[in-house]
C-alpha cells in the first residue's frame, strides 16, 4: 500500500477518459481502518452517499457492519437491495417522498429504515400515512447542532416534539440525530473542542428526555471530519461516509485519519494549445466543480500543473515552457470531494493488481432505481 505507484494502469490503453477508477484492496482496507478507529463495530452506521454502490455496500456488510445512513430513496433503495439490515433516511420524507419511503418500506422488509423528522407538521403527515398504512416508521429526532440546515436547536422545543412525537400513531420514536458537518476545522484540537461544545446541549436534551421516563434514545451524530471524536464518546452511534474513498481535501483537512485514498478520475492530454499549456479532458461534468479551481483535483504524477481555467468538458493547465507532456498523456487526478464527483458516474471502474478488473455501478446516483 505504501508504493508510490500503486494507483498506476498498465493497461491504460484500454480505459476511455475522463474515468472514475477505484481500487478495491484499497477500500477494503478502509474498511478495516475504520472497524479499527471504534471500540463496536455495532456502532457504526456508515453514510452511503460517498460510494451509491451496492458492491460496496455489500463489502461492508460481509466486514460486520449492519447500520448505514443515506440520504435519498435511491441510496436507501440500493441498501434495501443488499439486504442492509437496519436503514437511517437522514432525511424528512415529504409529499411524493413520503409515499415512496412506504413503498420502499414494503418492498424490502428485510430492511428497518427509519426517518428523521424536526417538527410537528412532518410528524404528523408520517404519522398518518404510516398508520393507514398500518406499519410502524422507526423516527428520530432530527437536531441542529449548528449546521443550520435542518433540525430544531436541540432545547425546550426539541424535548416538546420529543414528547410529542411519542404519542403519535404510526410512528415509533427511537432516538436523536445530530449531524455536525459544519465542524471540520484542520486542527484537530480546535475541532474536537468544537464538537463538545455542541454535544453538550444534546447531552443536556438527552438527560431531561430520561428524566421524563421516556425511552432512552439511540444518539446518531457526526460526519467524516468529526468521527474520531464521536467514536471516543463511546455512547454514539457514528456516521462517517467519506472514508470509504478519501479525497485531498479530507486527505489535507484530517491528518489525523488514515485512510488511503482509494478513488481517482483518470484523465488525457487532448491539446497542446498554446505554448506552455495542456488540454485535459476533465470538465465540470467529470470532476466536482463546487470548490474554487485550484482546489478540484490534483494530479498524482503531475503536481506541478497550474490550473488556468475550466469548462464544462475541458480543464486547461500550464505546465511551463519546454515541459514534456505530449497528446495522449495520461494524468491520474485525486479529487478534493469525492462525494458529488462519484454522482457524475454511472460507474467506476476497478483496479487491482495495476490492471483494470471490473465495474462497479454507482446505481443510487440517479434519483430513482425502481421506486
Amino acid at each position: 500500500m505504501a508504493d508510490q505507484n500503486w494507483y498506476t494502469i498498465s493497461d491504460i490503453d484500454k480505459l476511455d477518459t475522463p474515468a472514475l477508477v477505484v481500487y478495491p484492496d484499497r477500500v477494503k482496507e478502509n474498511v478495516n481502518i475504520l472497524k479499527g478507529m471504534i471500540d463496536d463495530v455495532y456502532r457504526l452506521r456508515p453514510h452511503v452517499k460517498t460510494h451509491k454502490c451496492k458492491d460496496v455496500a455489500l463489502l461492508m456488510l460481509e466486514g460486520g457492519i449492519t447500520k448505514f445512513k443515506c440520504a435519498t430513496i435511491a441510496e436507501a433503495e440500493m441498501l434495501g437491495m443488499s439486504k442492509a439490515p437496519d436503514v437511517l433516511l437522514a432525511y424528512q420524507p415529504i409529499g411524493p417522498k413520503l409515499e415512496r419511503f412506504i413503498k420502499l418500506i414494503k418492498t424490502y422488509p428485510e430492511t428497518q429504515y427509519s426517518c428523521v423528522v424536526d417538527n410537528k407538521t412532518a410528524a404528523e403527515e408520517i404519522s398518518k400515512v404510516a398508520f393507514e398504512s398500518n406499519i410502524f416508521i422507526p423516527v428520530y429526532v432530527d437536531l441542529n447542532v449548528g449546521m443550520n440546515r435542518t433540525g430544531i436547536k436541540p432545547d425546550e422545543g426539541a424535548l416538546e416534539l420529543y414528547g410529542y412525537c411519542s404519542g403519535l400513531p404510526g410512528i415509533q420514536l427511537i432516538g436523536l440525530h445530530a449531524y455536525d458537518g459544519h465542524i471540520h476545522d484542520k486542527e484537530f484540537a480546535v475541532r474536537e473542542q468544537r464538537v463538545n461544545e455542541a454535544f453538550a446541549k444534546v447531552e443536556q436534551l438527552l438527560q431531561q428526555i430520561k428524566e421524563r421516563s421516556y425511552h432512552e434514545p439511540i444518539i446518531i451524530a457526526g460526519g467524516s471530519p468529526t468521527f474520531p471524536i464521536h467514536a471516543a464518546i463511546g455512547t454514539v452511534e457514528c456516521s462517517p461516509g467519506t472514508f470509504i474513498y478519501w479525497d485531498r481535501g479530507y486527505s489535507l483537512n484530517c491528518e489525523e485519519q488514515p485512510f488511503l485514498t482509494a478513488a481517482l478520475v483518470v484523465s488525457r492530454v487532448i491539446s497542446l494549445p498554446d505554448e506552455g499549456k495542456l488540454c485535459l479532458d476533465v470538465g465540470h461534468k467529470s470532476i466536482s466543480a463546487e470548490n474554487e479551481l485550484t482546489k478540484r483535483i490534483y494530479f498524482l504524477n503531475a503536481p506541478e500543473l497550474t490550473f488556468i481555467g475550466q469548462s464544462e468538458e475541458h480543464l486547461v493547465v500550464d505546465a511551463g515552457k519546454d515541459h514534456h507532456y505530449k497528446v495522449g498523456d495520461v494524468l491520474y487526478g485525486l479529487p478534493y470531494h469525492i462525494c458529488p464527483t462519484v454522482a457524475l458516474y454511472e460507474r467506476a471502474i476497478t483496479i487491482e493488481n495495476n490492471h483494470i478488473s471490473g465495474e462497479w455501478r454507482n446505481i443510487a446516483r440517479d434519483r430513482k432505481i425502481t421506486i
